[in-house]
């Protein structure tokens, strides 16, 4: 039996590789694409940082917040929150900077100048008043935008603000100066008409959009983004398509859960409400669908169902970057934040990733619906269980203490593995591939 499932995902593996890799290369062979791949890259080590510190704020062991408040006061979480919000709600400023900096870099123009004017013009578009309570206060920039919400204005601006300033640089529309000027301050003066059309044209966006009912290209985005979602209910198909919408935006780099989890949680706490008001009246539990059951059964290992992509770069990789990235990325899966491993392997902007990504969680939506349903699994009774929970734990907290919901996270996390597993095959091949390239063009430069 385990030949048969053995000798099925090889020929699995064979099929892609022979058919959707060669599509695959084409695309990854982009320039925007690739720059936004590895422009994202450059955001990982915060990411990881960041991670690390949002573990440590939701611990999801019994009176963890008890003991740490009577520790170090009852402020303790916002103050251990605080390189959260340096790293993770920053998340579009750095995509902004690398994204533009890696196509500059890609035009043989240069990248640094490009990336700092590309940070502008994103600045630029984005509004600079917040409401505080009744009070609207200028003249400061709001980090909800700053972080996945803003990701992919960020991005738009970043390859806007490269394609103009390359544009001029390459057809020598800049100011020259004679050759005796130091190197830093020609450079400077020569981005200076590249730089002028770019944040004119983000003043343009500005001005153009502020003067409609939609008042940034913020809201522009969000509105033609997460419309369709509040017209979704908490059916099976319903819970489909917020998956599915959610990750195809992540694939874009654009924070799905945030975005699309953000516009449907009041329906979805609302679900929830009710299972908790029926748990307490003794009645039976209404719905299946709930906010729990995407933190619980959905978002194992985070976004995509990664946890088994992560195990298998653990145990499975040949490739040195992958087994590392598994390596620092699983303490974080393991809590449902997989940031690092979107972005580290990377899977934003990478086509062969597109199928699992996908897959995964639209597996796990159906496996939980109707297990729930069948009643082979507990209904989620509406208990809050922190969405960091490991799995196993988490579903046996937000069950009310039942074995068969925990088991059923596990069960999930086998199916990641087996459907991450062809896909992982071919990225580890081309990973080998790649530093075997790399240590040969070493040695021969040694020699």
């Amino acid at each position: 039996m385990a030949e048969n499932k053995a000798g099925l995902l090889t020929k699995m593996t064979l099929f892609l590789e022979k058919y959707l890799m060669p599509i695959a290369g084409k695309i990854a062979e982009q320039k925007h694409l690739g720059a936004m791949r590895d422009g994202m890259l450059m955001a990982m080590p915060l990411l990881i940082v960041g991670s690390a510190f949002l573990i440590l704020g939701f611990i999801p062991i019994p009176g963890y917040s008890d003991f740490m408040a009577k520790t170090f006061g009852d402020a303790w979480l916002s103050k251990l929150m605080l390189p959260v919000g340096a790293t993770f709600n920053l998340m579009a400023i750095f995509a902004n900077i690398g994204i533009a900096y890696k196509l500059c870099e890609k035009y043989k123009v240069e990248p640094l100048l490009g990336a700092i004017i590309s940070l502008g013009a994103f600045i630029l578009v984005s509004p600079n008043t917040i409401k505080v309570g009744e009070e609207v206060v200028g003249g400061v920039i709001p980090t909800s935008l700053m972080g996945g919400q803003g990701l992919f204005v960020s991005m738009l601006m970043a390859i806007i603000s490269a394609e103009i300033y390359r544009f001029l640089i390459q057809k020598n529309i800049v100011i020259k100066l004679p050759p005796s000027v130091p190197p830093t301050v020609g450079k400077s003066f020569g981005a200076l008409i590249p730089g002028a059309a770019v944040i004119t044209t983000a003043w343009v966006i500005n001005l153009a959009i502020g003067a409609t009912s939609f008042e940034n290209i913020h809201y522009v985005i969000s509105k033609a983004l997460v419309g369709p979602v509040t017209a979704i209910g908490g059916s099976y198909l319903g819970m489909v398509t917020l998956v599915l919408l959610a990750n195809m935006l992540w694939m874009c780099g654009i924070h799905g859960a945030n975005i699309v989890y953000g516009v449907a949680a009041p329906m979805l706490y609302t679900l929830m409400d009710q299972n908790l008001q029926a748990f307490k009246a003794g009645q039976e539990i209404p719905n299946i669908v709930s906010q729990n059951m995407f933190d619980i059964f959905v978002s194992i290992g985070g976004s995509g169902g990664t946890l088994g992509l992560v195990i298998l770069m653990m145990l499975k990789a040949r490739s040195a970057h992958l087994k590392e990235l598994g390596k620092l990325s699983f303490g974080p899966a393991l809590f449902n934040i997989n940031e690092p491993i979107i972005f580290g392997t990377p899977i934003v902007m990478n086509p062969l990733m597109l199928i699992p990504f996908l897959v995964s969680p639209v597996v796990a939506v159906t496996l939980a619906y109707f297990g729930m349903k069948t009643g082979l699994v507990a209904k989620l009774p509406g208990i809050a269980a922190p969405w960091t929970s490991p799995a196993f734990f988490g579903a046996f907290i937000a069950s009310g203490g039942k074995i068969s919901a925990g088991l059923l996270q596990l069960i999930i996390v086998g199916v990641q593995v087996i459907i991450w597993y062809p896909f992982f095959k071919i990225m580890d091949k081309q990973k080998v591939e790649e530093e075997s390239g790399i240590t040969a063009e070493l040695e021969k430069a040694s020699a």
